[in-house]
């Protein structure tokens, strides 16, 4: 079941990842150092203000809002609730905005808000085709997504003048039309009815969501607003590059396996209880390590040849230091959020986020102001480390007083000697081919880590490898034939 929705969702997330990593070279070539540096501010910002007033939305009418069957009374309190949250949002950007980047507050707050706008419509619209189960529908449209995403913000900056902003608003812009057509093709499928939930509800599941977003300042966005304040923009793109870089392929397979997982742990919870939820859970623990750490280890061993490929001359010799650290933040946030944090949602507790959240940010915040000023951008990979690790801590202690998720032991010791024969091939080929260009270097490395891996992973899993192998044969065929 999770092989299958990974399959379903994987191109969509494969799109969408490999479109920010274009975009990143793309970009910082056509635009300098301190401009990236202040595009990178508004992601942030705006993630930052769009996690703590609107993102709650999603998740409360994924475990309200029941699915198949969307009525028109449930989207329209939804659609109540958000456009008075945005209107927060932008008033809260503003004012962010100013206090960030005061010399050039007017164009940050413009982006800022054109980013919280966009996103905000295509959220709803993506979050019905999730309620509704359209699966397929909604990879669609992510890839469409993705692909104005990229296409977008370079023809914007290929017209236009050098300047974040003209990037910004042209990300914003292809958002906005993936998010409208998402939004007429889930409208068709609505139903007439009732809300299934309350006003109050809605809110009452919310407003823990909305205070773990604000305590989780500090876990999500702390180290690139203390970047900023005790370098300057320039630090912040040298860090956003290498986290980019380092986070978008494990994002991939991390977020492909939970957007199909998270209903499906929803729908076992409320069905067979805890226990049955809590087998699904080890699954999915189970799979998210067995495709990340080997992908962790081909980003750490291959990190040299894909930052010569991948940025300009400005940004080599500091980023590749900050791969491994960030890598290993990336893999104990997905943990957190995806089983740990699953367990809260379905047991509709929230609010004990807020305590795992509150103890990771803090972390990430104390260790921010203690190291960045000395060691800058790897001090800012190491604050955003032991930021996650604390908030994983927290986050599995919790959840494990409702319900307990077996650790599949066995299975991420196997899943880590795979991960080291991937990176050791990986790093191996590398080195007996460092005198050749940088991208004969990283397909040949590449290539011989994905082979190591595949064979070691059909000699210690062949029965999950072959099914894997056959679904993916099936999901081919079917699209084949809809072609």
């Amino acid at each position: 079941m999770l092989l299958r929705s990974t399959l379903i969702y994987g191109p969509a997330i494969l799109l969408t990842r490999i479109s920010a990593l274009l975009l990143l070279v793309v970009v910082t070539r056509l635009i300098d150092q301190d401009e990236y540096g202040l595009l990178t501010l508004v992601v942030t910002v705006g993630e930052m203000t769009d996690l703590a007033v609107t993102n709650w939305l999603r998740i409360a009418l994924l475990r309200l809002g029941g699915t198949v069957d969307v009525s028109r009374g449930s989207l329209a309190l939804a659609g109540k609730v958000l456009l008075g949250s945005t209107v927060l949002a932008l008033v809260i950007a503003v004012a962010g905005s100013v206090i960030v980047v005061p010399e050039r507050w007017p164009e940050f707050a413009l982006a800022v808000c054109a980013y919280l706008v966009a996103g905000s419509i295509a959220r709803l619209a993506l979050t019905v085709l999730q309620m509704q189960q359209r699966h397929s529908t909604y990879s669609l449209l992510e890839c469409l997504r993705a692909a104005l995403q990229l296409a977008l913000p370079i023809l914007a900056i290929l017209l236009l003048p050098n300047s974040f902003l003209v990037v910004s608003l042209g990300s914003s812009a292809g958002m906005l039309i993936a998010g409208l057509i998402a939004g007429i093709v889930a409208a068709r499928r609505v139903v007439v009815g009732a809300a299934k939930f309350t006003g109050r509800e809605l809110v009452s599941l919310g407003l823990p969501l909305v205070v773990m977003a604000l305590v989780g300042f500090g876990l999500n966005s702390a180290e690139r607003l203390f970047l900023n304040a005790y370098h300057d923009a320039g630090a912040v793109a040298l860090f956003a590059a290498a986290y980019v870089l380092a986070r978008q392929p494990l994002d991939m397979v991390g977020n492909a396996i939970n957007v199909g997982a998270f209903p499906q742990v929803m729908s076992r919870f409320d069905e067979e209880g805890p226990a049955g939820s809590a087998a699904l859970l080890t699954q999915l623990m189970a799979l998210m390590l067995q495709l990340c750490l080997p992908v962790a280890a081909l980003l750490v061993a291959l990190n040299g040849p894909m930052t010569e490929l991948m940025l300009p001359a400005s940004y080599h010799g500091r980023v590749g230091l900050l791969f491994p650290v960030i890598a290993f933040s990336v893999l104990c946030a997905n943990l957190t959020s995806f089983v740990y944090g699953t367990v809260i949602h379905a047991h509709k507790r929230p609010a004990l986020l807020i305590v795992g959240t509150l103890v990771g940010s803090a972390a990430t915040i104390g260790l921010s102001m203690l190291l960045i000023p000395r060691w800058a951008e790897l001090g800012a990979a190491v604050a955003l480390a032991g930021g996650s690790v604390a908030a994983l801590g927290a986050c599995a202690y919790l959840s494990e007083r409702l319900t307990h998720v077996p650790v599949a032991w066995r299975s991420i010791g196997c899943s880590l000697a795979i991960a080291l024969g991937t990176g050791l091939s990986a790093a191996l080929t590398a080195f007996l081919l460092e005198a050749l260009p940088a991208v004969i270097v990283l397909v040949a490395g590449g290539s011989a880590g994905v082979a190591v891996f595949l064979i070691l992973s059909w000699m210690i899993y062949p029965q999950a490898a072959r099914q894997f192998g056959d679904t993916a044969v099936q999901r081919y065929r079917r699209l084949r034939n809809r072609g």
